[in-house]
């Protein structure tokens, strides 16, 4: 009689075992489950591309443009200084929109980069926007009339920069893209080989000396 008991007792055992062990159920089963996860994961990341047209944003306030663009379902957004300044643009409803990288009316992805050229609302808009100049092949740029900010990141950041008043009135130069580059040295077109820069500077509004 406990002969009987204890082998009904292992075959009960045996019989939960197999039932809880995966390798018991039917492997295409299994295998097909993790791979429909993940294509639905995937899926849900990357979800399918859609169009839309571009409105027009030229004449809005820069913070309007930022809404309707939104609103139209394009969120990749930037701005720049149209006047080449550098300047950044920290608060949007003080700027305007005077150009815009992708024309009015076309038909975008809208994961696309839409990207403004702006200015402050008392500005007049350049008739296309002002680049930013680059030491392109390593020589001095031509800084006249270019802001001391944009200046100096056209230089890079290993470059020795002394900026000075050019009125001789020995005034601080705290906010750089507030100044334009009446005088430099070297000279634009010198070729640079890590010597020091030395830049005279008034106030945008002021009349280089």
């Amino acid at each position: 009689m406990n002969h009987r008991v204890a082998t009904l007792a292992a075959l009960l055992i045996l019989g939960a075992v197999a039932a809880c062990d995966p390798a018991a159920t039917d492997n295409g089963s299994n295998g097909s489950s993790p791979k429909a996860t993940a294509s639905s994961s995937s899926a849900a990341r990357n979800p399918a591309a859609t169009t839309a047209a571009v409105p027009n944003f030229r004449g809005m306030a820069l913070q309007s443009a930022q809404d309707t663009a939104q609103k139209s379902g394009f969120y990749n957004l930037a701005s720049h200084d149209a006047l080449g300044r550098a300047r950044n643009q920290i608060l949007d409803r003080e700027w305007k929109v005077c150009s815009q990288n992708v024309k009015a009316g076309a038909k975008q992805p809208t994961d696309a980069r839409l990207d403004f050229g702006a200015v402050k609302l008392a500005e007049t808009c350049p008739a296309q926007d002002q680049k930013v100049p680059t030491a392109a092949g390593g020589t001095m740029p031509n800084f006249n009339g270019n802001s001391v900010k944009a200046a100096r990141g056209a230089l890079g950041s290993g470059t020795s920069i002394t900026v000075n008043d050019a009125s001789g009135d020995s005034r601080f130069i705290l906010v750089e893209s507030n100044w334009k580059v009446c005088t430099q040295t070297p000279a634009a077109g010198v070729k640079l080989n890590g010597q020091p820069v030395t830049l005279g500077a008034v106030k945008f509004e002021e009349t280089c000396p």
